[in-house]
């Protein structure tokens, strides 16, 4: 059972921290459709796919100690930044967690929440042929007038994401 919570712990201290509720969502799910073991069921929501286990679990890693969750006021927003503790590093290390591969956690922190929700989105559409997968994120991200060039730039960043998973 607590594999699940050192794998997350695990992922996150190979970003060296995350920014952002939405975009660790997005990162777990994107590894987790790459294959990464994470255990989190995810559902279509309104960022995208999103997982109330993992919302559950980050709440408990924090309560536990594990996690540090900061809470920044941005005024038209709430920010929220996660680290791992020094007693999070030694829970990771005694149930041997396995590392993620850092290179793979870092390639996805590096990217904003925007670029993290559309690769998501396309990669929880990725059973339909690619137009048709365009054609659904057109419908469900409507408002967010993704252009061809970002989209394009998405389905290459999970060709990269691909191999890079492959050789590692």
């Amino acid at each position: 059972m607590l594999q699940g919570h050192a794998r997350i712990v695990d992922f996150i201290a190979q970003t060296d921290g995350v920014t952002g509720r939405k975009k660790l969502q997005k990162m777990i799910y994107i590894a987790k459709k790459l294959e990464l073991p994470f255990q989190e069921k995810y559902e279509f929501h309104i960022y995208g796919p999103y997982s109330e286990e993992l919302a559950v679990r980050i709440e408990e890693l924090c309560d536990m100690g594990f996690l540090t969750e900061a809470v920044e006021d941005k005024g038209s927003y709430i920010q929220y930044t996660y680290g791992v503790t020094p007693e999070g590093q030694e829970f990771r290390e005694t149930l041997g967690a396995g590392s993620a591969a850092a290179d793979f956690a870092s390639a996805l922190n590096e990217k904003s929440s925007r670029f993290l929700e559309l690769t998501a989105t396309l990669l929880y559409f990725d059973d339909l042929p690619r137009e048709e997968c365009i054609e659904k994120l057109h419908i469900v991200k409507g408002k967010l007038n993704f252009t061809d060039e970002e989209i394009d730039e998405a389905f290459a960043f999970i060709e990269g994401l691909q191999t890079f998973r492959r050789i590692s």
